[in-house]
């Protein structure tokens, strides 16, 4: 299961409250997008959580393919910017409260460090191939990346 299947809207009853409708806990769910960026839910938000969705979207929904906002580009967007908090420093819980306030989100911090130990492994991999098969560009260029997680 992908992280961002993992990644859930902060006070979601209070927001099926104020959009009068049911969608689910899933940041990422189709339903959920289609209901938070809908142009008439998004009148019906305070302005706080307004702003904080439109946050969202601004950051991960901006993409021009046709399928939009279904086409993945949002999810390798956040998966961006979780190895971006990772390479700032910070740790599991630490993320989990910046993505919660800059833009409501939470996941439990065992589920982020899942990902980063998985992202680390995979980039082991990465330089290990890359050994083997003489890249040693790409080998050093995983090996910073990962050593930017660790």
């Amino acid at each position: 299961m992908a992280i961002t299947d993992k990644i859930y809207i902060k006070n979601h009853r209070q927001l099926v409250s104020q959009l009068e409708t049911s969608f689910p806990k899933s940041a990422f769910a189709g339903a959920t997008l289609d209901v938070l960026f809908h142009g008439e839910n998004l009148g019906k938000l305070d302005d706080a959580t307004r702003d904080r969705v439109l946050d969202f979207a601004e950051d991960f929904m901006d993409c021009d393919c046709q399928s939009a906002p279904h086409c993945g580009h949002p999810e390798e967007k956040f998966v961006r910017y979780l190895l971006e908090l990772r390479a700032d420093g910070l740790g599991p819980d630490a993320i989990v409260d910046v993505m919660g306030d800059d833009y409501m989100l939470y996941a439990y911090p065992g589920d982020v460090l899942s990902f980063l130990d998985g992202a680390v492994r995979t980039l082991e991999a990465v330089e290990s191939l890359a050994d083997v098969e003489g890249e040693t560009d790409a080998a050093r260029q995983a090996q910073s990346r990962r050593e930017q997680l660790l």
